[in-house]
């Protein structure tokens, strides 16, 4: 008796199967999820300490949909100046690596 092959529900394998051999597909998803872990950390350290996104917004000077947008890895640009008001505000550390570099912007 012949098995029926099970569809995947998995969406990036799917996704994959249709555009992973366009140029350039693959480090478009690795941007998005770098986008996502950037939210995903900002979102736990505001959990942790009770605030909702109108109040950290407020603490950091910036606005609520802003926080949201970066919660929810919806931005195309962000500010590096707004982001670390945010870590500040977060006392989270702030690091980039340019090449070979690293600078540290915000000490935890």
């Amino acid at each position: 008796m012949r098995t029926k092959k099970r569809k995947t529900t998995d969406a990036i394998a799917i996704m994959d199967a249709l555009w992973g051999k366009e140029p350039g597909w693959k480090e478009g998803v690795a941007r998005e999820r770098q986008k996502i872990a950037l939210g995903e950390v900002i979102r736990q350290a505001r959990e942790a300490r009770g605030w909702t996104q109108k109040q950290l917004a407020r603490k950091a000077g910036t606005s609520q949909s802003y926080i949201s947008r970066i919660e929810d890895a919806d931005y195309d640009r962000l500010m590096i100046a707004t982001l670390e008001k945010i870590a500040v505000t977060l006392e989270l550390p702030l690091t980039i690596t340019l090449g070979s570099q690293t600078v540290q912007l915000q000490p935890a």
